[in-house]
């Protein structure tokens, strides 16, 4: 599933051409994705301009001009391809390759511009919905979403306070959504490695007694910010489905110092460890058993 650097790639190629646009006709080919679409969800599409094009943890928020806000979520295989004038008879620069069966375009967007956005989606697991933005806070794909790891206020303090008295272990934690939002499974791995913790470790380590943030909250806030912003910068990681916007793979799966690298010699300077990969709560963990304690 993508996670927050696939997902704000998408977003920062979408903006260009969707933000300030005025949506002018929305094909639902489909009566559902993941979960039905509201029975109004065309009409409330259709004349509206998009006013702002945002992201939330793993979900893409078009805030439109009647104060409503569109709701999306990639799923496991959604992507979206842009054309740039509606009389183009095939994608140019913004084609995606893999989405060229056109059969799971599920919905389009025809912008007053001329540009056609197509959600494709093969697997269906992506869904979209649209709610009152003054019902932001009560909607429940969003309430109790933690923290955004990238935000101002997201400090060694605010992941300390997250974690206080639970026995899960660190990487659990990590991808609790209540605890930081939009952290998956590799750029979980690649923190902790980063920050020399073991996601064996009881997450409640990275508060002392008294609450405090510990030293190794502070390193792993630090690689947290390291890592997705390295992440966003190269386009987020493409291993099976993520492609930019551009169609251009994401290429931050080169600079994986851990994760999918079982085997291999660690990364870290000094350390004569092996990479392993172990199963934690039905996913692979790949860490150095050396160097992260």
């Amino acid at each position: 599933m993508p996670e927050l650097p696939e997902v704000e790639t998408v977003r920062r190629g979408l903006q260009p051409v969707m933000e300030g646009d005025r949506i002018t006709r929305v094909e639902a080919r489909r009566g559902d994705l993941r979960f039905p679409f509201q029975k109004d969800f065309v009409a409330r599409l259709e004349g509206q301009t998009i006013v702002g094009l945002g992201r939330r943890a793993k979900y893409l928020m078009a805030d439109l001009s009647s104060g409503d806000v569109l709701l999306m979520h990639l799923g496991m295989s959604g992507s979206f391809r842009i054309v740039q004038h509606a009389s183009a008879k095939a994608p140019g620069v913004f084609h995606r390759p893999r989405s060229e069966d056109r059969a799971h375009d599920h919905v389009i967007f025809h912008m007053a511009s001329g540009a056609i956005v197509s959600f494709n989606d093969p697997r269906r697991f992506g869904y979209m919905k649209i709610i009152r933005h003054s019902e932001m806070e009560e909607e429940p794909f969003l309430r109790g979403l933690g923290p955004e790891p990238l935000s101002n206020s997201f400090d060694a303090a605010l992941l300390a306070a997250g974690c206080v008295g639970k026995k899960t272990s660190l990487k659990a934690a990590l991808l609790d959504q209540r605890v930081v939002a939009g952290l998956g499974n590799i750029y979980v791995c690649e923190a902790l490695f980063r920050s020399h913790l073991s996601p064996k470790r009881q997450a409640s380590t990275l508060a002392l007694r008294n609450g405090a943030p510990s030293d190794h909250a502070k390193r792993l806030v630090d690689a947290i910010h390291t890592v997705l912003n390295q992440a966003i910068e190269a386009g987020g990681s493409s291993l099976r489905d993520h492609r930019q916007t551009s169609g251009e793979l994401g290429y931050f799966q080169h600079s994986f110092r851990v994760y999918d690298r079982e085997d291999e010699k660690c990364q870290t300077r000094g350390c004569k460890g092996t990479v392993k990969r172990f199963t934690q709560n039905g996913r692979s963990t790949f860490w150095c058993p050396v160097c992260q304690k």
